[in-house]
Parts: structure tokens; C-alpha cells; sequence
């Protein structure tokens, strides 16, 4: 720790360019931020360094306190990220978390100081919140066993955090019924990395924007999204002349004011749009054909997987019903046939998600030559322009540039993609097809040259992907549906073999189905607002007070979910615990706590620990049913018992979760406080008087799954040193690894220059592009894949009746569901209200000017909003567009809730609306 008189100045931060004038262009001057960074230029204040509480960029951050409270935040000079610089957002972390309304105490329904589903929230204490909690959890388990509960977290868990929740539930529990929001917003990335590469998360970095020359925007608008990423991006376009950007959208935007071209396309026409890219490589034999033929093999895969959403109508709004009935078939369209080489109006059966709709198979060069061929300039240009107003034979001029400016060896290239590809029906097929252009042209994983996915959260790589607590994930890539990795955890854990279940959980948009068909009765929420979040919400706010339901909401505001909670706990925010995040360029960073939480708030660790002390081994670990489950060493629908192998390893069965996951020998033996580090407060270890460090003992075990396989991470004190700004995994020998797979700085890779060295998926069938020819799995070792992945339309589409398609989407002042951001009075001035962007040309021919009221209808509900016509967000004709951090205004109760089928990730980008005045 420094203690420093903090200074600042109005022209560094005049310097800082694009977070300075985007707080000017929403009406806060610089001398707001200046206030906001440093509230006081009087007294001591102790700078600690931190991690920026909003997105994946994960901006370093210096954070002053005194007389322990947070006073101000300020951008972290040396953090190699942001370099000192915040974006407007990041100004005011301090601000989150002193909002007047803070949750302080636990807050339960009851009448007549009893528990009631329909009774008024009541302060309660911590011990009747608890009880109540593990009553509840019983009454469910009792009844469904492991698939009736379930967890909802988020990429704004902490890494120690989410590694306790995957225990709790995967080892304690039994169940898999654990999913993160990062499933809304990264799910797809991440099958497309586990398909192509075997490994999740990128090979390149962020110093790669200093490196290239052309930088292409996949449906990413990074101005608004990753502000600070975005002004190095302008950094290295107003400095080096012949950097190129290309902005490839539905919509002008903000990235597009710096981009030297932005393309409007249809919505889900950028998989043809990316055909017809490949198409030119191979066309031109541009194709890199040494690098392809040591390191790649080409594949294909199913064609009709569906859209997602459930199998049967039962639970639909009648409005939703015909969209609904073509998750079972569909009728082919022109641009559909065309695309995939067969016959218009063809009636085709869907398969439903999961392992089937993600099966692929290897395919020959010629057979994914003959998959592009229909993608000529004139096909996708009809196909596929999005602003009726442009003239056809410009944009055919951009789409052959895009191309050029791609195939260029000259061009040192990379590709960014956040929501715009992910949040989408097909979303890791356009993963894919990003990679298979870089892949192609070689043109990946090398300094300058890469496909690059960007995060939305934090820690939506740290504590979501890494640590594994998606529904099919267990930490460091491992899958619970492979026996080694249940083998490999159920030892680090010190539980009994067979003691995880081996059958896949429910994902995210599964929790809440399960709360409407009455398969899931109990679940808990962290770090997460899901009712405001997740799409198609008028479903869920319904099913969550179902009598049988039982609803924990844990979080540090009174969100729009806690209205629709049983029970409701206050938790601790960023600086108020210990922590680490780990950002989009696989960079773990960590920070010591600052400040002590308001009241009664306590961490999400110490609740987790408090509540396993209230199960026994006894009430999870004898046998229990599973529906559906059938494999190997099981028997059907059961997962056996494993108290006799615990009485054998020394377990016994009236021991709680809390003794056997939490305090373990080798946790306890993890001094608190510890020598080694500045800080000597602890919320989880304060209120639960403990003498061991929770947080480092959980990290040290994680440490375990990462060593030697590709993910190493360094030990807890590296990170938590305060000359420590983040290392990139893998870091062997205390070496971080600034690009994955290239021999000249991986030390996983030994030989040939580069090796796909991930090691799912990598034994697949071979096939044609319609199918399996060959079905015995052929061994694929350090190889990535090229996929034919064609065009497909999206499942709802504008028609006479919902005319307009509806985008949604963040912006620059606030995040996610404004839940924290709305609490700092300078953003929620900036930009109070989220605004239905449109057309002139529409709004006009129904009756609307900027400033009106309109209804936003769609098959699932209807909500109101501001009309915007001329900032910001320019729209074609057709199209609208509406953020969701607003609680006014629930954006989400009219979006479809058709996902991925592959990766279970939400399609928010594609609805069908109408829209008319207010009444």
C-alpha cells in the first residue's frame, strides 16, 4: 500500500480523449469526473490498487480510502490495460457502493412472524434467514433430490466465490443445476473455442491493438460497451495513418463515428455475409495452404438444430404459439435453400439442443469448397443488406472491401465480437466463422492477428468459464459428463467417487423453464438480477411466486428480482471483500479488501459457509433420483449412494457440507490473518470467527485443477501483491503467456510452430456436409477445425402484424440492469431512461417525434418507452432498438426467449415488435 495527496488535473484528463469527452457529450463536465476520482484533496488517503467492477475489459484501478470508507477511484497508471485511464462508468466504482437504499439486513415474506409466500417483506435476522433457507432447500431436496434445486450466479462472482458455489452444488449438493448470466452473454464464444479449439478462451491480447493495422467489429459496438479497449482503438487509428477499422452492424452506432466503413446488415444475414468472405479466400486461393494442412482439418456439422426454446406449447402465450411450433419443423425459405443447397419450401424436422445439435464431424476441402459456392456477391448482397435506403451496388462495394481488406497479406488483422455474435440463434456458428477466416489466412494467434472475443462481466472468463460454474462445466475445462473429470475433481475435493453427477444440469434459461413446469422449486440468485435480465420475462415473474417455488434473491440493492424473492439477503460489493477477476485477454487480477460492508451485509462466501453448515452429508449424499439419467456404471434415473464410501474415507454422515467442503485440514491451515499481505479485515472470516483465510484457501485448492494443463495459474499472494497488475495465463515458472499456441510463447507448444493443443472434441467422425459417412471418431490431436456453417434465418421475423425488428443491447453510462449504476447520481442524470431508438421515417408513419411515449408490443407482452430519432443510435428502416438497464421500462418481458441450441445463449438481438403510441 501507497499513501499518497491525490492530484489530478483537467488536461491528463483531457489526454485521456474518449472517456473525457463521452462524459461531456452526456452532459457531465470534467470537473464531475475530477470530483468523482478524487472527492478530496484533504486529509490521508490510502490508494490501493483494484479491478474495475463493469466489464471484461477489466480496467486496473487505484481506490482511496479513509476512515474506512471507499472516497474515490481513479484509473491505475500502471495497470497494463487501461494505463490510467476509466471509462465514465469506471469513474464512480466508489459511488456504487454508498446508493441510499443499500441492503443491510436480510428481509423475508412473513405474517404473523412466520414465513408466508404471500406475506410483506420483514427484517429478519441472519440465523431465521438461514433456517428458513435450509428448511425450504430440504423441503425441495426431500422431494426432487438434486434436479429440483438450483443456483443462478454471474461473471460478477469472484473467483474464490464461484469455486465455492461450484462445490457447494456439484459436491455437496450433487446437482449441476449451477448456471451464470455469463450464459446470456459469452456461452457461445465458448462452445465456438471447445468446438475449433479444443480450449476455451482467446490466444491473443490486447496489446495486439498497438500491433495491427485493421480492426473489424462483428456486431460489437465497442465505443459504447468497452470504452476504455475502444480508446486505444482510436489511439492506434489517429496515430498510425493506414489503420483500418470496419464496423459490421444493424445499425449506425457510436464506433461507427471512427470506423472508416460501417456495413448494415439484416440481422442473422452475418453468417452469410462471412461465407461470402471465405468463399473469396478459397475463390482466390489466398488460402495459407502450409499453416492449413499442418494445422487445421475442416468440419462440418447438423444443419436443423432447432432454436432453442421448449419442444411443446403448453407453456406459451397464445400470441407465442406459431413462433414456438417451428422449434419442431420448418418450411425452408428462398435464401435458406439457396444457402444450404436445397429445395424452397422443403418442410424440415428440427432436432432439439444439446450434445446432438452441437455433433460435427470432419469433412474434406472439397466438400467445404462446394458448402460456399452459393455465396456469391450478388447472393449475400440481396440476401443480406440491411439499410433499404443504401443503393445495392454500394453496398456490394463494401462487402468486396471487407473481403479485400481481409484477404490482404499486407494486413496485420484482428476481429472483435461481444453480444452482436453471441447473443444470436446461430452464435457459435458465427464464432466459428470468424475463426475460420483468421484460420484460413493464418491470421490467428499471432501478435497483431487474431479472433478476438470480447466479455461482458468482470469475471465472465475468471469466475465463470475457468472456474467452471456453467450447468455442464467443472473448474479448468473439465466436463461433468467425463468420467475422468468427475474422478480428477471428486479427489481434489476429498469426496467419494460418484459422489458429482455425471448428467449435464439446466442452463440458465432451463432454471426458469424449471420454475414454470414445476421441475425446479428452489433457487437461489447471486450476483445476478435475473427477472430484469433474462428474455421473455413475463414467464418467469409469473412462475417465481408459484406456491411451491421458494426464491433467494442476494444482492446489495433492492433490485427489480427482489420483488419477486421469498427471502432476500445483503451481500458485500467489490471492495467490502477479497477477490480476483479474470478479464477477456485471460489476465487474473486480484485486490485486497478496503472496506468493511454496510450493517448486516455479509459475502456471498460467508452465506454460502453459513448455509452448508445447515445441510448434512446425510440429507444429499444417499441415493438419489435423477430423471434421464442413463450412463455407464448407473443405474437408470439414480445416482447411487455414497455414505458407506464416506465412512470409509473418515466422513461421517451427521458431518454438514460446511465440515467436509469448506473446513477441510488443509483450509484451515491457511493462516488469517496473513503476514504476507497489508490488509487485516475480513468479512467472511469476521462474522464467522475464524482464524483461516476462506478466500485463499479456496483459491489455493482451484490452483490445483489449472497446473499443468494448459490454464496454470500463479499462487494467491502473486496476485494480491500490490506490484502485481495481473498475469496471463498460462503462467509457467512465473512467466505469463501473452499468446496461446505459438511456439514462440507458449510453453505448451514444443514443436511445428503451432499446436491446438485443447483437448475436447479433438476424436470426431468423418462426414460430407449433410452427415456422418464414417462414424468411427478419428484422433484430431493439436489440431483446430474449419467449419462450414451456413446461413440459417431466424425463427421470428417481422411480419404485417409485429412489422419492426426490436435490438437491445447496453450503453455507455450504464450497465447491465442498471442495478448499481443507477445509483450514482451523476449517470442516472447523464441518461435517467432508456430510450426506443427508431427511423425517422417509422416513427413518423406512426404518429411518433423524439420525446413521445410509444407501446413496444410483442408476442410475449407489451412495455413503453422514450422514442429517440437522431442521436446516438441511428436506425435503418425496420428496425428499433431499446437498452435494458432500465427498471421503468422491461425491456426483456417482450423478447423472445429463443436461444442457441448449441450453446443454450439467448438470441436478445432478433424480436418481432410493433410500436405505436402510448395510450
Amino acid at each position: 500500500m501507497t499513501i499518497n495527496t491525490p492530484q489530478i488535473k483537467r488536461r491528463e484528463l483531457l489526454k485521456s480523449g474518449l472517456a473525457a469527452s463521452a462524459a461531456m457529450t452526456v452532459g457531465i463536465p470534467v470537473s464531475e469526473i475530477a470530483k468523482a476520482a478524487v472527492q478530496s484533496t484533504e486529509g490521508t488517503v490510502v490508494w490501493t490498487k483494484g479491478v474495475c467492477r463493469f466489464c471484461g475489459t477489466g480496467c486496473g484501478l487505484l481506490v482511496g480510502t479513509r476512515d474506512g470508507r471507499v472516497i474515490a477511484t481513479k484509473g491505475d497508471p500502471d495497470a497494463p490495460v487501461n494505463r490510467g485511464l476509466n471509462c465514465i462508468k469506471g469513474y464512480f466504482n466508489a459511488k456504487i457502493l454508498y446508493g441510499k437504499d443499500r441492503l443491510t439486513q436480510p428481509l423475508m415474506r412473513r405474517t404473523n412472524g412466520k414465513f408466508d409466500k404471500n406475506g410483506k417483506f420483514e427484517a429478519v435476522s441472519w440465523d431465521e434467514a438461514l433456517d428458513e433457507m435450509a428448511k425450504q432447500f430440504l423441503r425441495v431436496y426431500k422431494k426432487k433430490g438434486p434436479t429440483g434445486v438450483a443456483i443462478t450466479g454471474s461473471g460478477q462472482y469472484t473467483i474464490p466465490e464461484a469455486y465455492a458455489a461450484s462445490k457447494l452444488v456439484k459436491a455437496g449438493w450433487r446437482s449441476n443445476n449451477l448456471d451464470p448470466n455469463a450464459r446470456l452473454c459469452m456461452a457461445s464464444a465458448v462452445v465456438g473455442f471447445y468446438q475449433v479449439f479444443g480450449i476455451d478462451e482467446p490466444a491473443n491480447n490486447y496489446s495486439d491493438i498497438e500491433k495491427c493495422n485493421t480492426m473489424i467489429l462483428w456486431g460489437n459496438n465497442m465505443a459504447e460497451a468497452h470504452p476504455v479497449l475502444w480508446s486505444r482503438v482510436a489511439d492506434r487509428k489517429l496515430t498510425h495513418k493506414d489503420t483500418k477499422i470496419i464496423n459490421v452492424t444493424t445499425y449506425r452506432n457510436m464506433s461507427s463515428n471512427l470506423a472508416d466503413q460501417t456495413i448494415i446488415f439484416k440481422p442473422n444475414t452475418d453468417l452469410a455475409i462471412l461465407n461470402y468472405i471465405l468463399r473469396e479466400i478459397v475463390k482466390r486461393d489466398a488460402v495459407d495452404h502450409d499453416f492449413v494442412n499442418k494445422h487445421c482439418i475442416f468440419a462440418a456439422g447438423a444443419m436443423d438444430i432447432g432454436y432453442g426454446m421448449r419442444p411443446t406449447d403448453k407453456y406459451a402465450f397464445p400470441a407465442e404459439k406459431d413462433v414456438q411450433a417451428k422449434q419442431n419443423e420448418i418450411k425452408l425459405d428462398k435464401w435458406e435453400a439457396i444457402a444450404q443447397g436445397r429445395k424452397e419450401g422443403q418442410v424440415v424436422k428440427q432436432i432439439q439442443q444439446g450434445g446432438i445439435a452441437g455433433a460435427h464431424w470432419s469433412i474434406t476441402f472439397e466438400e467445404f469448397k462446394k458448402g460456399l459456392e452459393p455465396y456469391t456477391l450478388d447472393f449475400v448482397a440481396e440476401l443480406s443488406k440491411g439499410d433499404p435506403d443504401e443503393p445495392m451496388e454500394e453496398y456490394k462495394k463494401k462487402l468486396v472491401n471487407l473481403a479485400d481488406t481481409m484477404i490482404d497479406k499486407k494486413n496485420d488483422v484482428l476481429s472483435f465480437w461481444c453480444m452482436g455474435a453471441n447473443q444470436h440463434q446461430r452464435g457459435v456458428w458465427v464464432n466459428e466463422q470468424i475463426y475460420a477466416v483468421h484460420l484460413l489466412l493464418a491470421k490467428h494467434a499471432r501478435p497483431g492477428n487474431g479472433a478476438f472475443s470480447l466479455t461482458g462481466q468482470p469475471s465472465a472468463c475468471g469466475s465463470a468459464r475457468e472456474v467452471g460454474t456453467f450447468c455442464h462445466r467443472l473448474p479448468s475445462d473439465l466436463l461433468v459428463a467425463a468420467k475422468p473429470a468427475r474422478v480428477k475433481s471428486e479427489k481434489i475435493w476429498g469426496v467419494p467417487e460418484k459422489t458429482i453427477n455425471p448428467k449435464v444440469g439446466q442452463a440458465f434459461m432451463g432454471i426458469l423453464r424449471g420454475l414454470e413446469d414445476d421441475s425446479i422449486n428452489f433457487l437461489w440468485t447471486q450476483v445476478v438480477n435475473p427477472f430484469q435480465a433474462a428474455p421473455n420475462s413475463n414467464h418467469w415473474l409469473k412462475a417465481a411466486r408459484h406456491p411451491d417455488n421458494f426464491i433467494v434473491v442476494a444482492d446489495a440493492y433492492p433490485t427489480f428480482s427482489c420483488q419477486y424473492a421469498d427471502l432476500v439477503l445483503p451481500v458485500a460489493m467489490i471492495f467490502e471483500k477479497w477477490g480476483l477477476y479474470g478479464n477477456a485477454e485471460r489476465r487474473t487480477q486480484g485486490w485486497q479488501q478496503m472496506a468493511n460492508p454496510p450493517g448486516e451485509a455479509r459475502t456471498d462466501l460467508w452465506t454460502m459457509m453459513e448455509f452448508a453448515k445447515r445441510i448434512k452429508i446425510k440429507d444429499c449424499w444417499g441415493e438419489q433420483p435423477v430423471p434421464g439419467l442413463k450412463v455407464e456404471g448407473y443405474e437408470d434415473g439414480k445416482l447411487p449412494s455414497v455414505l458407506d464410501a464416506a465412512k470409509e474415507m473418515g466422513i461421517d454422515p451427521e458431518a454438514t457440507l460446511y465440515d467436509v467442503l469448506y473446513a477441510r485440514d488443509d483450509y484451515t491451515k491457511v493462516a488469517w490473518p496473513d503476514p504476507d499481505l497489508e490488509s487485516k479485515i475480513n468479512s467472511t472470516a469476521a462474522p464467522a470467527k475464524l482464524n483461516w483465510f476462506p478466500e485463499k484457501a479456496l483459491f489455493n485448492e482451484y490452483r490445483q485443477f489449472t497446473l499443468g494443463d494448459g490454464h496454470d495459474l500463479a499462487d494467491f499472494n502473486t496476485y494480491m501483491n500490490s506490484t502485481t497488475r495481473g498475469l496471463m495465463w498460462p503462467v509457467v515458472n512465473g512467466k505469463e503467456t501473452p499468446y496461446r499456441f505459438n511456439q514462440d510463447y507458449d510453453p505448451y507448444v514444443k514443436e511445428d510452430g503451432y499446436q491446438f493443443y485443447g483437448k475436447l472434441f479433438k476424436a470426431i467422425p468423418t462426414g460430407n456436409l449433410y452427415g456422418v459417412t464414417d462414424p468411427k471418431p478419428v484422433p484430431l490431436p493439436n489440431k483446430a477445425k474449419i467449419f462450414y456453417r451456413p446461413y440459417a434465418a431466424p425463427v421470428e421475423q417481422p411480419d404485417q402484424n409485429y412489422d419492426l425488428w426490436l435490438c437491445t443491447g447496453r450503453i455507455l453510462e450504464h450497465w447491465h440492469t442498471g442495478s448499481m449504476t443507477m445509483r450514482v447520481p451523476e449517470l442516472e442524470r447523464a441518461q435517467p431512461n432508456a430510450f426506443l431508438y427508431m427511423n425517422p421515417d417509422d416513427a413518423a408513419k406512426r404518429g411518433l417525434k423524439n420525446g413521445d411515449y410509444a407501446t413496444v408490443e410483442s408476442r410475449r407482452g407489451k412495455i413503453s418507452a422514450i422514442v429517440q430519432t437522431n442521436q446516438r443510435n441511428f436506425m435503418p428502416k425496420g428496425t428499433t432498438w431499446l437498452a435494458f438497464f432500465d427498471r421503468k421500462v422491461q425491456t426483456n418481458q417482450v423478447v423472445i426467449d429463443a436461444t442457441d441450441p448449441i450453446s443454450e445463449e439467448p438470441d436478445f438481438k432478433k424480436s418481432a415488435v410493433k410500436v405505436y403510441k402510448a395510450g
